[in-house]
């Protein structure tokens, strides 16, 4: 069912919106907050490197504890085992501290220096635990030389595993936080092209307007150029107060459509004839602002323009499943629908598919046809979407 002006004006208000429900907190949610289980883990990947190195070492002295007792090593064993972890657990920070800075450099000189401080560290760690053994475990044995490094292998394949983890953990924030910075960045080069697009439009409208009100004041015809000026003036009001790549209802893009229309009616009076029918489903579905009126810009230019009596311009809008349906028509003599339909109309049919294939992707149709009145017609297909689920 079509509806008029004015029930537009009194349904265009955008649906109230349900207050969301308060949410509802679970007793271990300030324990989760304490212990800052409440974000994502590598939020703070200072806090996450600390946990991560004191649970790896304290598995690595429990693990070691147990396998000595299993093998009556007696407690001495632990004493060793302390020893060995208080080492590892330094030997890695300082490891930590150093591979910081390695991380930045070129990857051959990453490899090639953090191989030769993991060679570097087993070598101290074994030196410290082989003096362990011979102090703590067997009194009676008196390394010397290169019998310090007995344990460098062992050593060497703990330390590398520590550093691979290390290197495979930050590599892996690295890649996120590149991908997120690059899902920023399209996302801000997708906003600027639709800003572009919608910019295209003003000068392009500009230009024709303020051309004619030029042409009222030399034919001294204040009144209408007055007129024309106050209308111009709440279009633009619209345009500047919308964002550029906002979203509004059809009842507020028709409503712009009638500003635009006034002010063209203004050039050529009862030669455009403009016939709105919109059925009341589709009032409240949201799209780009100022995507249909270069359709009606080239409707004027193509059928109003060439013609002695002008043309009629039909906009129609219908609820189609989950999509809405707009056909702008005119009735224009054949010779203009060939020129619209064609690749060179400039700003006009292609900034409205660039809109839309940035606005809705694949997910909407846009075709040109001539039509049964002789004319032509554009029509889109786009999701129906609302206030309630934009």
């Amino acid at each position: 069912m079509a509806t008029d002006s004015a029930t537009l004006d009194r349904r265009a208000a955008p649906p109230r919106r349900v207050a969301d429900k308060p949410k509802i907190q679970s007793p271990a949610d300030p324990i989760a907050r304490g212990m800052g289980l409440d974000q994502p883990f590598f939020d703070d990947k200072n806090r996450a490197f600390w946990i991560l190195q004191s649970i790896g070492w304290s598995g690595y002295f429990f693990l070691r504890s147990l396998s000595g007792f299993a093998n009556s090593m007696g407690w001495m064993w632990l004493i060793h085992t302390l020893l060995l972890t208080a080492t590892g657990y330094s030997l890695t920070l300082l490891m930590a501290s150093l591979f910081r800075r390695l991380i930045k450099m070129q990857p051959i000189w990453t490899l090639v220096l953090s191989l030769a401080t993991v060679v570097v560290a087993a070598g101290v760690f074994s030196v410290i635990e082989t003096w362990s053994v011979s102090t703590f475990l067997k009194p009676q044995m008196k390394p010397v030389g290169v019998e310090y490094f007995g344990a460098i292998l062992l050593d060497f394949t703990l330390l590398a595993a520590w550093t691979a983890l290390y290197y495979g953990i930050n590599y892996f924030l690295l890649l996120e936080a590149e991908i997120r910075q690059r899902e920023k960045l399209e996302g801000a080069a997708s906003t600027a092209q639709l800003a572009m697009l919608r910019y295209q439009l003003n000068p392009h409208f500009l230009f024709n307007t303020l051309n004619s009100i030029s042409t009222l004041v030399l034919l001294k015809q204040t009144e209408r150029a007055n007129a024309m000026l106050a209308r111009l003036s709440s279009f633009l009001r619209y345009t500047l107060a919308n964002e550029p790549t906002a979203k509004v209802t059809l009842a507020q893009e028709v409503e712009t459509l009638k500003l635009y229309l006034e002010i063209e009616k203004m050039r050529f009076e009862d030669r455009l004839r403009p016939h709105f029918r919109i059925e009341s489903e589709t009032i409240g579905a949201r799209l780009p602002s100022l995507l249909l009126q270069p359709l009606i810009e080239n409707a004027i230019k193509y059928a109003v323009t060439p013609a002695e009596n002008g043309a009629d311009i039909w906009i129609n809008a219908s609820r189609e499943g989950q999509a809405v349906r707009i056909e702008v028509a005119d009735n224009g003599n054949g010779e203009g629908a060939e020129l619209s339909a064609s690749p060179s109309t400039g700003v006009g049919l292609a900034n409205i598919r660039d809109r839309l294939s940035q606005a809705y992707s694949g997910g909407h149709r846009f075709e040109t046809r001539k039509n049964d009145r002789g004319g032509f017609s554009v029509i889109l297909e786009i999701p129906y979407e609302t206030g309630e689920t934009a």
